[in-house]
């Protein structure tokens, strides 16, 4: 039996659930997503275009379509958190790994556009760890 993960924004505006039924799990590092989500790679989970309910403020959700390339990034139009999107071919919905609730049980299946990744990513594998903010 599947279990029904829930995701949301970070105000809580924007609320949805989705069948732990993944077909890829992808952590792309192409300069798109990094300018996408002002991060060194965006995390992101692939399923069948149905497989999601939007459970409350659906209407708060944004999306951008870039006009030349084939990208899109879903937001909460309150809070710019990144929502699940339909993928401009309509063959899989994007779900940002970030923005569920639990964990999915699927892992990783690679990192993408390794040639595009953040020149300072490598210097974090050295750099202190700290449970918060360091003192």
């Amino acid at each position: 039996m599947t279990k029904t993960l829930t995701g949301e924004c970070l105000c809580g505006e924007v609320k949805f659930s989705v069948e732990d039924s993944f077909k890829a799990f992808y952590q792309c590092h192409c300069k798109q997503c990094q300018q996408l989500t002002g991060t060194a790679f965006a995390s992101n989970l692939f399923t069948e275009p149905t497989n999601l309910t939007w459970l409350q403020g659906e209407h708060r959700v944004t999306v951008f379509e870039h006009q030349q390339r084939g990208f899109s990034k879903s937001f909460c139009e309150r809070c710019g958190s990144a929502l699940p999107f339909l993928n401009k071919a309509k063959t899989s919905m994007i779900v940002p790994a970030g923005s569920l609730n639990e964990a999915p049980d699927i892992e990783l299946d690679a990192n993408i556009f390794i040639e595009e990744q953040a020149c300072w990513l490598t210097q974090s594998a050295t750099a202190q760890s700290f449970p918060g903010f360091p003192k």
